[in-house]
């Protein structure tokens, strides 16, 4: 086992994008190994740097020793991928999540398939990996990116479409293309946010000539991909997307405020040991019904705040129902 001060340097060379240094620790843990009698471990180690230094995908041994490639970045997307792609490596998990039945199943189900890819491409059968997310803002769409690139130990490679039209005006579509060549060359899950500033009706109000380009060319791309990426857009606004979008996608899942007993769930996780066994968490539903995920965990953590300031072991039953009532209020202003 590699020792926790080349473990730290490892990471501190990392962080600091130091890749020579980088190089030089992950050798000597290569040393270490092979003295340590560990001598398959430490050639693995040696081949994976020297590929790295070469500029090859590095390789993942599998479970009867044979390798395939599987890149992994070690740093920000460079050049002009910088400017598209903002890359991190997240610590979500499903379990954490509160969802519905049929979501956290048709997520499952995409992630049983993405461990077994390469079982189901020997019998020339394509694993799900395009997704298409809609629903309210803060149910959850986003950490579900984050969850699956966690899941399936990817790293997240983040676009938002609305900077990359309005930064590249005239020259979307050859951006587009670059991040196509990405999900090529780097496996990874590639989540496109507020997809909806890309997808809108073809011919709508909204609609304009670079758009509507850019529109036709992620629809070119996208039938074309046949990477081992996984490939997420999400949009609030689902009724306003072409409808030639949805067809391009393997999976369309639907996200919906939570009802009573998934605030519920959300309440208790979110509160965890500031809780008491006298809070009517059915109640404290009730006031939150209507509002986003993302909401009652913001209420509960203010509903934390206040107690800690306060110098208090627990929440208040009233204090957690008023931060509930005052985000359903800031909610109704912009009504």
């Amino acid at each position: 086992m590699a020792r926790s001060d080349q473990l730290k340097a490892l990471l501190r060379a990392y962080a600091g994008e130091n890749h020579e240094h980088f190089f030089a620790v992950a050798m000597q843990m290569a040393a270490d190994e092979a003295h340590r009698g560990h001598t398959k471990l430490a050639a693995e180690l040696r081949d994976l740097v020297d590929a790295a230094k070469a500029g090859k995908p590095a390789l993942k041994i599998g479970a009867r020793g044979k390798t395939s490639a599987r890149p992994v970045p070690l740093a920000q997307p460079k050049g002009e991928l910088s400017e598209l792609l903002a890359v991190q490596y997240p610590d979500e998990h499903l379990q954490h999540m509160v969802l519905s039945g049929s979501v956290r199943q048709k997520l499952d189900r995409v992630l049983r398939e993405q461990r077994h890819h390469e079982q189901l491409r020997a019998h020339g059968l394509s694993p799900r990996r395009k997704l298409l997310l809609i629903g309210p803002p803060g149910t959850g769409k986003t950490m579900t990116a984050a969850a699956l690139a966690s899941e399936l130990r990817l790293p997240l490679f983040t676009a938002r479409f609305d900077s990359l039209i309005t930064k590249f005006m005239g020259e979307s579509a050859s951006k587009l293309r670059l991040v196509f060549e990405a999900l090529k060359s780097t496996r990874g899950v590639y989540f496109f946010d507020e997809f909806d500033s890309l997808g809108l009706q073809r011919g709508s109000q909204h609609d304009v000539a670079e758009m509507r380009r850019t529109l036709n060319m992620f629809l070119q791309l996208i039938e074309q991909d046949t990477s081992d990426s996984l490939l997420i857009a999400a949009t609030n606004h689902g009724k306003d997307l072409d409808a030639a979008l949805f067809r391009r996608f393997d999976d369309v899942i639907k996200y919906d405020a939570p009802d009573k007993r998934q605030i519920e769930a959300l309440l208790k996780n979110s509160l965890g040991t500031f809780a008491t066994s006298n809070l009517d968490f059915g109640e404290l539903a009730s006031t939150g019904q209507g509002e986003s995920h993302a909401d009652i965990v913001k209420a509960c953590v203010d509903a934390l705040k206040e107690a800690v300031m306060e110098g208090q072991k627990f929440v208040t039953q009233e204090s957690v129902a008023l931060h509930l009532q005052e985000r359903s209020q800031g909610h109704d202003l912009h009504r």
